[in-house]
């Protein structure tokens, strides 16, 4: 293939996924999630804590794996800072709001990696699971 030259055009996946995009913000709980994330995004301190608490908790984590003891102490100062940081409602909308966040993300790439495995649109028989993906499958979850 020449350089430059690209075999599928740009500007219909260009409009369609600004169609995505539109039918994902346009929707109202889209903007109570967005509010709940930008809540914590100006909030200078909690995100500071929450730095503060995944840095430790990575920390911990690492000592586990590398057989090293954790003591007491450790334990109870993560547990001590993880419930102070889990006592304030703005920190645990940004994680709820995040998760969700996340599950969408994962589950268009979950269409668009089954487009590119199966070369044509994703029907519901092509999941491993009682799902579109989107939870509209009509079934017993």
């Amino acid at each position: 293939m020449e350089e430059g030259t690209k075999t599928l055009q740009a500007t219909p996946i260009k409009e369609k996924t600004e169609a995505l995009c539109e039918a994902i913000s346009g929707q109202p709980e889209f903007k109570t999630l967005y509010a709940k994330i930008e809540a914590f995004m100006s909030d200078e301190k909690l995100k500071h804590e929450f730095g503060y608490l995944n840095e430790h908790g990575s920390l911990l984590e690492q000592k586990q794996q590398v057989g090293a003891e954790i003591k007491p102490e450790e334990f109870e100062e993560f547990e001590k800072l993880r419930q102070e940081f889990m006592s304030n409602k703005v920190a645990t909308d940004f994680l709820v709001a995040q998760e969700e966040v996340q599950d969408i993300q994962n589950r268009i790439h979950q269409y668009l990696a089954k487009t590119f495995e199966l070369g044509r649109t994703p029907a519901q028989e092509d999941f491993d699971f009682c799902s579109d993906g989107f939870g509209d499958c009509g079934c017993d979850e």
